[in-house]
């Protein structure tokens, strides 16, 4: 069988192509060698001189044969006869495969020879100093960007919608709230923290007063006997709406007004029942999960995730957006101080030997399994012709030099046996 020249790389096709003339090369010097030994062997009685040549073209005719023999044997059966220990390749390609493959793993993939190569090149350095050049990084952006566009096409939303949930109900709703809300409520009232957002809610609650007063009388008002005079209702209007004014203004005039520290109090209190209290926990708890438990829970995770993917979709997509340029910048930055800070250099060099050890320890069988997988998975035929139109040039050589040394070698026999007899 033989590969189908549109299945051979124009390389492939060059090497069939020089693989037929040395063929042919190789051939035509046994012919030549057949020729002249016929010659030489029924004119030698008459001329004596060409037992010589006979000689020669007999040696070259053998030395031919005998290379010829074994180079064919490593690729096919010579002349179609199953000869013991010929066709080599393809017989034994599935051990060839794995000898490659042990042959790999044993020598190249040793923890030695990895280690020793990593170590002799600055491979941070490099990589540093290529991403260092601003349209190195933009390519590498650009790159990530499809890739990562890619990716969240393929995500399907109802799944993705379901892992926000399951990640938000795992890591933020599941955890007991009331005890870190607690110790944090009790830090801040330790520093005094709280003073500010107690000052702030006042200020606003004056200023409310202040800009609302009719509001206010209407509430007061809404709370008295109907049989009331107006008269009346607006008198106790104005005078509860001072009370409350000058109650207020007492309260931020005064940072240890009895207010504050009742609502210190209560604070403390309830820090300390957040964090001890069974009962005050388990009504926190209870109505957090009432909140979460509601159906716009989920439909809030679906509306964030499609919300995020349609953001970071549109901002890898283009290549004017400030993610990509801030990417782009942040990824040149980071290769320009890769490149010139030999600590961190060596520090990142030593991670990828550290690395590289880990994954050659742990899959170099896996690696050289491929190749003997691989080999084991060639079509025989194909394996054999392609092998040799690697190496089949250089083979054809040896049956070449076969000629030669054969013809040599039988004219130095014939020699030394004529000089030894006669």
């Amino acid at each position: 069988m033989t590969v189908a020249a549109s299945l051979l790389s124009p390389a492939d096709l060059d090497r069939r192509r020089a693989l037929r003339r040395m063929k042919t090369l190789a051939v035509a010097l046994l012919v030549f060698m057949a020729a002249v030994f016929a010659v030489s062997f029924a004119l030698q009685d008459t001329y004596p001189w060409l037992g010589y040549v006979r000689a020669a073209s007999e040696g070259g005719m053998v030395g031919a044969l005998a290379d010829w023999f074994a180079v064919t044997a490593l690729f096919r059966y010579p002349l179609g006869l199953r000869i013991p220990h010929t066709a080599i390749i393809p017989n034994r390609k599935d051990e060839i495969g794995e000898s490659l493959g042990e042959f790999v793993e044993t020598n190249f993939l040793s923890d030695e020879v990895v280690s020793n190569r990593l170590a002799s090149i600055d491979i941070a350095g490099a990589v540093g100093t290529w991403v260092a050049r601003p349209e190195n990084a933009r390519r590498v952006v650009a790159e990530a960007s499809t890739a990562l566009r890619g990716v969240a096409s393929l995500l399907d939303d109802d799944d993705m919608r379901d892992a926000i949930e399951a990640i938000a109900r795992r890591h933020l709703i599941e955890p007991e709230w009331a005890p870190p809300i607690g110790r944090l409520g009790e830090r801040i009232l330790a520093s005094g923290g709280h003073h500010e957002a107690v000052d702030l809610a006042l200020d606003r609650l004056a200023e409310w007063l202040d800009a609302h007063p009719d509001t206010f009388h209407a509430l007061v008002s809404a709370r008295l006997p109907s049989w009331v005079p107006s008269f009346v209702d607006k008198l106790v209007d104005e005078r509860a709406y001072l009370e409350v004014r000058r109650f207020l203004a007492d309260v931020r005039a005064n940072p240890h007004h009895t207010l504050r520290r009742a609502l210190d109090s209560y604070l403390a209190e309830l820090a300390d029942r957040l964090q001890h209290d069974p009962e005050t926990i388990a009504k926190l708890e209870s109505a957090k999960g009432h909140a979460f438990d509601d159906p716009r829970v989920r439909e809030l995770a679906g509306t964030v995730w499609q919300a995020a993917r349609t953001a970071a979709v549109a901002a890898l997509s283009d290549p004017d957006s400030e993610l990509r340029r801030r990417a782009e910048a942040a990824l040149s930055d980071a290769g320009a101080r890769l490149a010139a800070d030999p600590a961190l250099g060596a520090k990142v060099n030593g991670w990828l030997q550290d690395a590289a050890a880990h994954l050659v320890t742990t899959y170099r069988h896996d690696i050289a399994g491929v190749i003997s997988d691989t080999v084991k998975g060639w079509d025989a035929s194909e394996t054999t012709e392609k092998i040799e139109l690697q190496v089949g040039k250089d083979l054809q050589f040896i049956r070449i030099n076969g000629t030669v040394v054969g013809a040599l070698a039988g004219l130095a026999i014939y020699t030394v046996a004529t000089l030894l007899i006669r």
